[in-house]
């Protein structure tokens, strides 16, 4: 239509930080910045809930971030990811799970659960077995000597591991969250399932990429089955592993188009695994880092496809940055991860209209080996999360060699008091 002086052009409101988001089943965000999942590694040895959780969520919904996602709680006590991972199978933890809620809830901020399985990215050091689709062990010599080679999952024990997601997803709406988030991504088994690298099943769960996204909606289905139409369920998903012969952008849009039919509230959109570490900034090109966001041409492609709402996590370090992303209609929540990691009300901050740029930068330890592993990076951060949930302000300098040698004795003796647990 032409415009008249009868009938003036309307022009579209660009999207702002502070502006909510209503999601598809009636769930309202109070703005557009999201705390991503960071493992926090926190739990008891016997992987309980610990006061320490509360208390960092707790900092987080203070510090004006709309909406939290934890970090990954698993489904099986027999399949840990990290030290003192949080397992929730029952509901023998509630109250401490109803704190925790309650804290992350504080200023009306939303708190939502992801669930994971590790799958085959289960530490032999904390681990018995491990389980993935296929048989087959990780090809990097530096990661295959920490894992077990998995044992590949029959229907029965891939039906019980769906239940499972299901009963995860229902206590935790139970105990007070507001929604719940699907691992899809980073190697774990949801990831596995989907990737034609650890996927060479021939039945109904492998064998053409629309066998091998079976897992995920299953798993979906049955998470939505248990907490009904209005409570958010999302996922966290690769738009690409990065390696050959692994998952392709174009098998990702295909099970981004299946979740989108079914009715998923949002997808969480990030990339890569321990072998081919993207998440972490590995391998991104100079020009997708001056953009800041590292997935943000794959979002954009995506939203010619669908319109379920997205939200992309990885780079983002800038108030304008995140403002130009929100603008160009690519993603409609910001997801940030390590910069509320050394200050947690960096949100406050930037919903205030403070021009700030985030301090993170790359962990250097000097050795090459371990400054260009993934796991460095993380457990670094996951030292900050510790901090903060014991009332500490973040070191944010802190040295990556002096660093490396605290994590490694801290994740050691838990190692050592979760070994003696499982024995």
């Amino acid at each position: 239509m032409t415009a008249t002086q009868d009938q003036p052009v309307t022009l579209a409101q660009p999207v702002t930080l502070d502006q909510p988001l209503t999601l598809p089943c009636g769930a309202t965000l109070k703005n557009r910045l999201a705390k991503s999942a960071m493992s926090e590694t926190l739990g008891t040895p016997g992987n309980r809930v610990t006061p320490r959780l509360p208390r960092l969520y707790r900092t987080w919904a203070r510090g004006g971030t709309g909406l939290l996602i934890t970090g990954n709680v698993m489904v099986d006590q027999r399949a840990i990811g990290e030290p003192c991972n949080v397992v929730v199978e029952d509901r023998r933890d509630l109250p401490r799970l109803r704190d925790w809620a309650r804290a992350g809830k504080e200023t009306g901020a939303a708190i939502w659960v992801q669930i994971n399985h590790p799958g085959k990215q289960a530490p032999a050091a904390l681990n018995r077995r491990s389980v993935s689709p296929s048989a087959l062990p990780f090809e990097d010599p530096g990661l295959k000597r920490f894992f077990h080679t998995p044992e590949a999952l029959s229907e029965e024990q891939i039906r019980d591991i769906v239940r499972r997601f299901g009963e995860t997803a229902a206590i935790m709406k139970e105990a007070g969250f507001d929604g719940v988030q699907i691992h899809g991504a980073h190697g774990y088994l949801v990831s596995q399932f989907l990737s034609p690298r650890h996927n060479r099943r021939e039945d109904g769960y492998g064998g053409s990429a629309e066998k091998r996204r079976r897992f995920v909606l299953e798993v979906y289905d049955e998470m939505r089955a248990r907490v009904g139409d209005d409570f958010p369920v999302s996922i966290k998903l690769n738009s690409a592993d990065f390696q050959k012969g692994g998952f392709s952008e174009e098998e990702s849009m295909a099970v981004v188009e299946a979740l989108a039919a079914r009715g998923i509230d949002l997808i969480e959109i990030s990339g890569g695994t321990y072998e081919a570490p993207r998440m972490a900034g590995a391998g991104v090109r100079e020009s997708t880092r001056r953009r800041e966001a590292y997935f943000l041409e794959y979002a954009e492609r995506v939203r010619q496809r669908v319109d379920v709402p997205l939200m992309v996590t990885g780079g983002f370090r800038s108030r304008d940055g995140m403002a130009r992303a929100l603008a160009d209609g690519a993603t409609d929540l910001i997801g940030l991860a390590r910069p509320l990691a050394v200050d947690p009300a960096w949100s406050a901050r930037l919903l205030a209209g403070e021009d700030v740029t985030s301090p993170v930068a790359p962990i250097r330890t000097g050795i090459r080996a371990v400054d260009n592993a993934a796991m460095m990076e993380v457990s670094w951060y996951t030292l900050q999360l510790a901090r903060i949930a014991r009332g500490k302000a973040p070191l944010e300098n802190a040295g990556g060699l002096s660093s490396l040698l605290k994590i490694a004795g801290t994740l050691g003796w838990r190692r050592l008091r979760m070994g003696r647990l499982r024995a």
